[in-house]
């Protein structure tokens, strides 16, 4: 156990807490309900999509759509009234579900951008229809005029300028175009695989650079960051290697312990050593063992 920690009984949550990161082991519903209203600055939700994905033992599907929907209003309400005034939020769900979370959102917050992350394709290809390549993102705020977007933290190279070293002469004086920009609403990110450095043992895990583009501009050193849906704990733990706080919620007691680990809360869990499950390719076979002990 690492010195700091703090583990609180909440009704049917339990706390886990150390420095300014928090996990909350629980339902989100219940979760959210305890935290105070208009504290947080900026929310990153990324639910169940209602597809049939497994969790780790929990089945990703609703009696019925508009079951799902109306669990959905449910959370999406609460992670609005958590928002500061000037708070951001950051929602992703499936490309059949989004329409319905645009019309929700739309009376309560003001849309800023409907984000298209786009990625390379899956192993499983479609046949008789065009496959999935991307996943929609919502950045909402509270307040259209008063609101956090660093720009010059996020910056991305500007082909135009950068390589071709175009210059526009329609200008007074002419002048070669910039060779960075702010991103696109089109985010062109290779999800999580199998073999790259942050996988976590989770179906549908999103990649630091997502996170660190979301982080980065729409919060500050300092601020409080709250992800309902945290899975592996992906954004606690850009959040804090930025320099924010953060609240992850998770119902789901393996996904816990992950978080937990990353964001080194505990070193064990119930007697348990926390630490990384080593992939296949990792594994050392014992003639490998045997040959390690004559080097």
């Amino acid at each position: 156990m690492m010195k700091g920690y703090n583990r609180v009984m909440a009704k049917n949550l339990q706390i886990f807490e150390k420095d300014t990161n928090k996990v909350i082991l629980g339902d989100a519903i219940e979760a959210l309900s305890t935290i105070p209203n208009e504290s947080v600055d900026l929310i990153f939700a990324d639910p169940p999509y209602n597809i049939g994905k497994n969790f780790n033992g929990l089945e990703d599907k609703w009696e019925s759509n508009e079951e799902y929907l109306k669990w959905c209003y449910q959370w999406l309400d609460l992670c609005v009234k958590k928002l500061k005034p000037n708070g951001s939020f950051y929602v992703m769900t499936s490309t059949q579900a989004m329409p319905y979370f645009d019309i929700f959102l739309r009376s309560k917050l003001t849309i800023l951008s409907r984000i298209v992350w786009h990625y390379d394709s899956s192993g499983v290809q479609a046949k008789n229809y065009y496959g999935s390549m991307y996943e929609p993102i919502l950045f909402c705020v509270k307040d259209k005029d008063d609101y956090t977007f660093n720009a010059q933290d996020i910056l991305i190279e500007a082909k135009t300028g950068a390589k071709r070293k175009l210059v526009d002469y329609r200008k007074a004086v002419p002048t070669v175009y910039n060779s960075e920009k702010v991103p696109g609403n089109v985010w062109e990110m290779p999800r999580v695989r199998y073999r790259m450095d942050e996988y976590e043992n989770h179906p549908t895990q999103k990649p630091i650079a997502l996170l660190e583009r979301v982080i980065l501009a729409s919060s500050n050193k300092g601020d409080l960051v709250l992800d309902p849906f945290s899975g592996t704990f992906t954004t606690s733990f850009v959040a804090k290697r930025l320099g924010r706080k953060s609240i992850g919620i998770e119902i789901n007691e393996d996904y816990v312990k992950i978080g937990l680990r990353r964001l080194q809360i505990l070193s064990s869990y119930n007697g348990q050593e926390l630490r990384r499950e080593p992939r296949t390719f990792e594994k050392i076979s014992p003639s490998q063992q045997s040959l390690k002990l004559f080097e």
